[in-house]
This record gives structure tokens, C-alpha cells and sequence, in this order.
């Protein structure tokens, strides 16, 4: 099962200069809550950004996978080179796509699950979560505690 979970504001802004935008203690535990002991496939800005904050900590997550074009290692990590293949091929549970833009653009197409955190402010930054339609998607739960709308989607099967 692949599932993405990211969190934007009204402009679906989802970064500024690989960092989160804003600091929304619910939403930082909901992420974790979400995503610590599971599978888990990053961009190699996204595996960064996080490295700086985890700094000499391992990650929580049972699994790191991350998606990259370059030629670098990336302690504690397995490096996936053709996206799609690896997600075309992906059978082990529920793997937590977490970011970012261009990793979410590709891994859309192959979503069952979409935890979206959406927040009912703007803030300042300069990455936007990429366009798409949430039709093919049915919402199962949300739960609203202002300014945080987290939601819980479902691709429909048809």
C-alpha cells in the first residue's frame, strides 16, 4: 500500500528552503505518530533536511528508502533509482511517502492512502505541493482542530 502524508497550508504551500514553513506542535506528532516504525521513501532533500534536525539521532522509522539521481550514500537508507519501478513493485505493507514536491508528484499516480493535514492559513515560502484532482479519492476521516484539518483519504476502487 503506498500513502503519502504531507501537510499545506490554503495555497498548498508545503516548504520554504527545505524546511517546514510553519510549526504546528499537532500536526510535527501527527506526522510521527504516523510514520514512526513504518516504511518510509524520501527525496534526498527531504532525507537532509531531516538529517539536520535528527542530526546524530537514527530515524524512527523501520525502513528508510530514498529516491535520488545522484551518485551519494545516505547512512542508514537504501537508495531507490527508477521511482516508478520501485513503487510498481512495492509489496511490503504500507510505505509512508514523506516528501518532497518532485517526490510526491511522482508518487502520486500509485497513492491508495493520502494523509493530508490541510491548515486554514497562509504562510511564506517557495515549495507547493503539486496540482491534482481529489476525485479518484473518497475522504474516510477527519478530525478539525483549528487551524488543522487532518484528513484521511482512500483511492476509489472502481
Amino acid at each position: 500500500m503506498i500513502s503519502l502524508i504531507w501537510a499545506m497550508d490554503k495555497d498548498w504551500l508545503i516548504g520554504k528552503d527545505n524546511l517546514l514553513p510553519w510549526h504546528y506542535k499537532k500536526d510535527l506528532e501527527y506526522f510521527k505518530r504516523m510514520t514512526m516504525n513504518q516504511t518510509v521513501l524520501m527525496g534526498d532533500m527531504t532525507y537532509d533536511s531531516l538529517k539536520s534536525y535528527y542530526k546524530t539521532k537514527p530515524f524512527p522509522y523501520k525502513n528508510v528508502f530514498v529516491a535520488t539521481l545522484t551518485d551519494r550514500d545516505f547512512e542508514g537508507a537504501q537508495v531507490v533509482k527508477d521511482i516508478d519501478a520501485f513503487l510498481k513493485e512495492y509489496k511490503d505493507g504500507e510505505l509512508f511517502v514523506i516528501g518532497g514536491r518532485t517526490i510526491y508528484k511522482l508518487a502520486l499516480p500509485y497513492a491508495d492512502r493520502l494523509y493530508i493535514t490541510f491548515i486554514d492559513k497562509s504562510h511564506e515560502g517557495n515549495v507547493y505541493f503539486p496540482k491534482f484532482d481529489l476525485e479518484s479519492f473518497q475522504l474516510v476521516k477527519e478530525t478539525v482542530d483549528e487551524p488543522l484539518r487532518f484528513t484521511l483519504y482512500e483511492k476509489v476502487i472502481k
